[in-house]
């Protein structure tokens, strides 16, 4: 057997790793896109804008792709950021595992119908690969911030939508 030089190993990493950011990127289309569709044709369905048979209209499927496309575009850039230097120092064999174990966790999500978050599952890939090398690779604080992050949205999603509600309610009646 052929041992490889640390550069021989990174570059083919490096490789590598663009194969799976495709996928988890391919994970992320499938498994986010298809819950804003879903509810986006639940509305249209329940108002009666579908006709008698439930369907995904095709005009729902691209402009959901297209959103989604323009948000990564957008404002991708300081999630990548933050996931891949400032929770832990990724190299390429890191961000390949990273990447290749958020994607299977989403492709199974999605196999299985489950709702999953691309973001909570790429953080807690990085988590593990930064803590499989020593727990002290892990900026523990910056990883608590995105938690408390995810705790707080719910509630706080849940307050607009009533405050919106209540506002339409009384500017409707």
């Amino acid at each position: 057997m052929r041992r490889s030089t640390p550069f021989a190993v990174d570059r083919r990493f490096r490789v590598m790793q663009l194969l799976s950011s495709c996928l988890f990127s391919l994970g992320h289309g499938g498994n986010d896109a298809q819950k804003t569709m879903g509810l986006i044709a639940v509305l249209l369905y329940s108002q009666g804008m579908l006709g008698a048979e439930f369907h995904v209209p095709f005009w729902v499927v691209i402009s959901c792709h297209a959103a989604m496309a323009l948000g990564t575009l957008m404002g991708g850039w300081r999630i990548v950021r933050t996931m891949g230097s400032r929770i832990t120092e990724l190299r390429p064999i890191q961000g390949f595992c990273a990447e290749s174990g958020g994607a299977l966790a989403l492709f199974g999500a999605t196999w299985l119908g489950i709702p999953a978050s691309t973001t909570h599952t790429i953080t807690g890939s990085i988590v593990g690969v930064g803590a499989a090398r020593r727990a002290s690779a892990v900026r523990w604080g910056v990883a608590r911030r995105s938690v408390w992050a995810w705790v707080i949205t719910l509630p706080a999603a849940a307050a607009v939508g009533a405050a919106g509600y209540w506002m339409a309610r009384l500017l409707l009646a």
